[in-house]
C-alpha cells in the first residue's frame, strides 16, 4: 500500500500575536514545523509529502526547501478544504493527514497508525487520546472533540467541544485530529462534508460522521496526549517547550 503524508500548514496563527505563518513560529531554536518534518523523515517508503501552504506561502517554502510538493490554499475555509487544495499532488493509495502546528508527535506513533490502517484494510483510521484531566499541560486539549463510543466500544460520533453537553465535556477520550484515509474513499465521501457551522468552514472531523453513517468501522489507535498537543497560542508554545524531549 503506497502511503503519502499531507501536512496542513496554511494558517496565519493570529492568536500567536505575530505576522509570520504559524508553522514558522520559533519553538526553542527552530520553526515548530521542523520538529514534525524530522519525524516524518524517519518514515521509509513514503511518496513525496505534500505541504498545504497559504499565508506567506513563499516564506514557508523558503524554510522547508524542495523535498515536498506544495499545494496552495488561497482561502482558509477549513481543514477539509485544505485537503481538497492538495488533491492534484496526492499520489498515494492512502494518505496520513498531519498539522504543521503539532511539533511533539513521534514517528513511531505514526508508523503504528499506518500499520493498523494497512492490517485492517481500513478506509479511515485515527488517533484518539485519553487525558488524565484538562488541567496544566493538558489544558490545550480541552478544546478537542470528545469521542463517543457505543456499548461495544465502537466509535459512533465525535462531538466538538463547543457542541458538547456538560456531561460530554467530562469525557476524557479526545479526538487527536490525526487521520489516515484510503484516498479513493476519502474523495468519494468527502463531497458530503458541508460548511453548515458558525465558521462556515469545511471540517475534516465531519468525515468521521460521514464514515459512520455509511457503515464504515473507524479504526482507532490510542496515542500519548502529550504528542498531540497543538500550538495555537503563546501559552501553548510554552507548554510545548516544556514537553520537548
Amino acid at each position: 500500500m503506497r502511503n503519502q503524508i499531507i501536512i496542513l500548514a496554511a494558517g496565519k496563527g493570529t492568536r500567536m500575536g505575530g505576522s509570520m505563518p504559524k508553522v514558522l513560529v520559533m519553538l526553542k531554536n527552530k520553526p515548530m514545523i521542523l520538529y514534525l518534518l524530522e519525524e516524518v523523515g524517519k518514515i521509509n517508503q513514503l511518496i513525496k509529502p505534500v505541504v498545504v501552504v497559504g499565508y506567506k506561502a513563499e516564506s514557508v517554502k523558503a524554510v522547508l526547501g524542495e523535498d515536498y510538493f506544495y499545494a496552495l490554499q488561497n482561502e482558509q475555509l477549513g481543514t477539509a478544504h485544505a485537503l481538497l487544495a492538495a488533491k492534484k499532488y496526492i499520489k498515494g493509495e492512502n494518505i496520513l493527514v498531519l498539522y504543521g502546528d503539532m511539533p511533539l508527535i513521534k514517528a513511531e506513533s505514526l508508523k503504528k497508525l499506518m500499520r493498523l490502517h494497512q492490517q485492517k484494510k481500513s478506509n479511515i483510521s485515527m488517533f484518539t487520546s485519553t487525558v488524565p484531566s484538562f488541567k496544566d499541560i493538558y489544558g490545550p486539549l480541552q478544546q478537542a472533540g470528545r469521542v463517543i463510543r457505543d456499548s461495544k466500544k465502537k466509535i459512533v460520533k465525535i462531538i466538538e467541544n463547543k457542541d458538547a453537553s456538560t456531561g460530554q465535556k467530562k469525557i476524557k477520550e479526545i479526538n487527536a485530529g490525526v487521520y489516515m484515509f484510503n484516498t479513493k474513499w476519502l474523495f468519494e465521501h468527502g463531497k458530503k462534508i458541508t460548511n453548515k457551522n458558525v465558521q462556515l468552514e469545511y471540517y475534516l472531523t465531519d468525515i468521521v460522521e460521514v464514515a459512520i453513517l455509511h457503515g464504515e468501522e473507524v479504526q482507532a489507535l490510542s496515542i500519548d496526549p502529550k504528542e498531540v498537543i497543538g500550538v495555537n497560542s503563546q501559552d501553548d508554545l510554552k507548554t510545548a517547550e516544556k514537553l520537548l524531549f
